[in-house]
């Protein structure tokens, strides 16, 4: 079994997309072994997003993640990750395959609705900046 991080950022909350994507998922047979809303800080955020500090659009993208609450949640299954990228399209959703989530739901490449972990490394400090092993069902 694999895990991954996965955020239904502010856009999918505003918008009540929550259950929706539970729901792809779900229907994906991933298991959500995690789940909390949390509004981020910008002290949050910045560190999420440390990897893209010295990128032109780090500034933007934090802004954009304190700008309402977000939906974590720890994704568990074979090769969760690779589906899961699968799963949420490419980030630009006019480039996202039909019907993944980002085709359905985003409206831009910064307001594409969900995140998610791009490896297994990136997977093990996302997990670990936002749950402790406690928390992981």
């Amino acid at each position: 079994m694999q895990r991954t991080l996965s955020i239904i950022k502010p856009d999918g909350v505003a918008s009540r997309l929550i259950g929706e994507v539970i729901r792809v998922f779900e229907s994906a047979g991933i298991r959500i072994a995690a789940i909390k809303m949390k509004q981020l800080t910008r002290r949050e955020a910045e560190g999420f997003y440390y990897v893209h500090k010295e990128r032109p659009f780090f500034g933007e993208l934090v802004e954009f993640m304190i700008s309402g609450p977000v939906v974590l949640m720890v994704l568990e299954g074979d090769n969760v990750i690779a589906r899961n990228r699968e799963i949420m399209g490419a980030t630009d959703p006019a480039e996202a395959a039909p019907g993944t989530i980002r085709a359905r739901w985003a409206s831009s490449k910064q307001n594409n609705i969900v995140h998610g972990s791009d490896s297994e490394e990136s997977a093990n400090f996302e997990i670990n900046y936002f749950f402790s092993q406690i928390e992981i069902c």
